[in-house]
């Protein structure tokens, strides 16, 4: 029960301290969980890619990963409420006092500051992982973001690396066959 109450409660900082949604997370996230050792960079960039593929959110999607990879169904739960708590609660709040908060020029101020903030929080993890891209990537790296500069849907993108990633896994399997005729 400590364990999973654990997983809540950095869940839950994590969420209220992060604006800009999933990607501005991702560096709390990723330090919070190595901070508990839950999971490794590696395995956490996995979570985090099968989350992206998933349909929903991709914070609450990584800390349903993560806390189920840690304490199974409680440990799921527990990272979903701790990811989707402070949300509602800064929703339903700033739902009951913008109207008489948006009219003042401090409040527009507030939200204006924190744009270059969440900006900040999301180009960081992508500078962040791109130390783990070796030579043969970067032409696909640079393939995708001209792609989607000229506006092909990210769709496309995410199809091919799921073909991909499919016949390279079979030529794999097929290669470790050959190589280990007993299996």
């Amino acid at each position: 029960m400590k364990e999973t109450l654990k997983i809540f409660i950095s869940f839950f900082k994590i969420g209220c301290f992060t604006f800009g949604g999933g990607y501005a997370m991702i560096l709390l996230m990723q330090r919070e969980i190595g901070r508990h050792g839950w999971v490794d960079d590696e395995e956490f960039l996995n979570y985090l890619s099968l989350a992206q593929a998933s349909p929903g959110p991709m914070a609450v999607n990584t800390a349903i990963l993560i806390g189920y990879h840690h304490r199974s169904i409680m440990g799921g739960i527990a990272g979903f409420l701790g990811s989707v708590l402070p949300s509602f609660i800064i929703l339903l709040t700033i739902a009951i006092f913008f109207r008489s908060l948006y009219q003042y020029p401090a409040t527009k101020s507030v939200f204006m500051g924190m744009r270059p903030a969440v900006v900040a929080l999301i180009l960081y993890p992508v500078f962040s992982f791109s130390k783990n891209i070796t030579g043969k990537e970067i032409p696909i790296v640079i393939a995708v973001a001209v792609g989607i500069w000229f506006g092909l849907s990210p769709v496309i993108f995410i199809v091919a690396a799921v073909v991909w990633g499919i016949l390279y896994c079979r030529h794999k399997l097929k290669q470790t066959k050959t190589t280990n005729p007993e299996d």
